[in-house]
């Protein structure tokens, strides 16, 4: 499931394509931190559990990468309150 969350450098952002849409989270990397500046899921994605899916794919690269989240985004930050075993992940 992870695996379908791509790392889309070019925007800095990581996607899942998701039935011809994407949900996304644009982010920016600061020494050892993933900052999470927003995440969008299109109107016909959202209350399908798809941005949901794309945080957990964000959680494990960030776990794999070594690096810690900074979640400005509300629904980033509301996602890891969410997922107790991700608060490890908190910067």
């Amino acid at each position: 499931m992870t695996d379908a969350v791509h790392d889309n450098g070019d925007r800095s952002r990581f996607e899942l394509a998701v039935g011809g849409e994407v949900v996304f989270a644009t982010y920016r990397r600061e020494a050892g931190q993933l900052v999470i500046s927003y995440v969008y899921a299109p109107p016909a994605l959202r209350g399908t559990g798809a941005a949901d899916r794309l945080m957990a794919g964000v959680a494990a690269r960030a776990r794999a990468g070594g690096e810690r989240i900074v979640p400005l985004c509300g629904y980033a930050r509301a996602w890891l309150r969410r997922h107790p075993a991700d608060h490890d992940l908190l910067a």
